[in-house]
């Protein structure tokens, strides 16, 4: 599940395994065995029994006994963490409760709010260049901006948390950019502690699970891990559908929601994860998965399950399993959604021409075995002014009592003895837009 064919069409797999069973043997990664649930009914079987499956990686028996390097590339995404997708019992209920009612004080309003300045900003990166790269220059940046904001991230921290976390996505030099998203949270939760704001890391801390600065941390880097690789994906993979001649999206006047759920069913942004390990050797149809071993949900699988060929047809919401099920579901499916609507909704309005810039069929997909992601998303469309910036410019206004003003220039002086910081992404969208 690891290599270029499993990535340029990983159904062939799923339907080889398929035709023996709901779940059969896999190698995810090199040296990294594991089963492979490709049926529906079965896959809510794991996903819905604590009892017989696990979360907690700390019973991964090859992994204990030294059997896995412990720099092996795809620990990132399996190795126990002490935060709500890893453990069980009362500490997940914990941990699940302050992120879950951290969530919810988010609106749809309030999402919406955040989204359209950020989609303005990257829009006009490149819109006055009449092409671009919608997956590197938008899909991807949009939700860790997005995040930034959530978090209450002042401009510096917002920077190397973004940077940090691009780095970590992108395999470069992860173990460092992993140290530098560390300290950037820890630093930023000894700031909310002092001053408290709007913001998801505040309320967080003010819960009265009384999560310590380690589980804070800990439940941060959950949130942006599960919330930015499969928003890109969920964007991306949508933006192909309405984008496509072949499938002539917007000229049928297929709804950018119908175009989220088509994904949500058929190009499932993160298509195989929910890591169980079984407490003994469990029969999942006719293969054993042993004790302590890791069996792994296909979402992607399930929702292509025959047996869910008339809802599939219905695209019914409630059969899919893009969300997971059972209590490690996924909290925050609903702002998920607002999110990649509001951004394709500010995409399109933008820019009305949009056009693939190569032939669908040449589109790339970036080698995994968790997600169903493009490499990139090159598009053309005619030139268009970047007028959103310019307006911010424009209508700045004496910063209201109480606010911190920009810092004004540097006299020259000054600025020959220390050089200025380069800016970020996060710190540049402040400057402009004063949120």
């Amino acid at each position: 599940m690891h290599d270029a064919a499993f990535a340029a069409d990983p159904h062939q797999v799923y339907d080889r395994l398929r035709a023996h069973g709901p779940a059969g043997p896999v190698e995810l990664a090199p040296g990294i065995d594991a089963t492979l649930v490709v049926g529906h009914e079965t896959a809510l079987r794991v996903l819905q029994n604590t009892t017989l499956f696990a979360r907690d990686a700390r019973r991964w028996q090859a992994l204990g006994e030294g059997r896995i390097p412990l720099d092996h590339p795809v620990l990132p995404m399996m190795a126990y963490r002490p935060n709500c997708l890893f453990t069980d019992g009362a500490v997940h209920l914990r941990l699940r409760k302050a992120v879950t009612d951290s969530l919810a004080r988010l609106n749809i309003t309030r999402i919406r709010r955040d989204v359209e300045p950020i989609a303005d900003y990257l829009i006009d990166q490149f819109s006055e260049r009449g092409r671009a790269d919608l997956l590197n220059d938008y899909a991807k940046l949009l939700p860790l901006l997005l995040f930034n904001k959530l978090f209450g991230c002042p401009a510096d921290i917002g920077d190397t948390l973004t940077s940090a976390m691009s780095a970590i996505f992108d395999g470069k030099d992860a173990l460092r950019a992993n140290e530098e998203l560390t300290a950037c949270l820890m630093q930023l939760i000894a700031l909310k502690r002092r001053q408290p704001g709007d913001d998801v890391t505040s309320w967080l801390i003010q819960h009265p699970a009384g999560l310590t600065d380690e589980e804070l941390k800990d439940q941060l880097v959950m949130l942006m891990g599960a919330g930015v690789e499969p928003e890109r994906n969920l964007i991306g993979n949508a933006l192909i559908l309405l984008l496509s001649p072949d499938t002539s999206g917007r000229g049928s006047g297929l709804l950018i929601e119908e175009a989220i759920d088509h994904v949500l069913w058929n190009q499932t942004p993160i298509a195989n994860y929910a890591t169980h390990y079984p407490v003994q050797d469990v029969d999942l149809g006719g293969v054993v998965a042993e004790a302590g071993t890791p069996v792994v949900i296909s979402f992607a699988a399930a929702n292509t399950d025959p047996a869910l060929d008339e809802a599939r047809r219905r695209h019914s919401k409630g059969a899919h399993l893009a969300w997971g099920a059972g209590p490690h579901a996924c909290p925050a499916k609903d702002p998920a959604q607002v999110i990649a609507v509001t951004a394709i909704e500010k995409l399109l309005n933008a820019l009305p021409d949009l056009t693939l810039a190569v032939p669908e069929k040449d589109l790339q997909w970036r080698p995994g075995p968790f997600h169903r992601a493009l490499v990139a998303l090159p598009v053309a469309f005619s030139p268009t002014p970047a007028t959103h910036i310019a307006s911010a410019l424009q209508g700045r206004t004496v910063p209201a009592a109480g606010e911190q003003p920009l810092p004004t220039a540097a006299p020259v002086a000054a600025a020959r003895q220390e050089p200025a910081r380069k800016k970020g992404f996060w710190s540049t969208f402040l400057d402009i837009f004063r949120v």
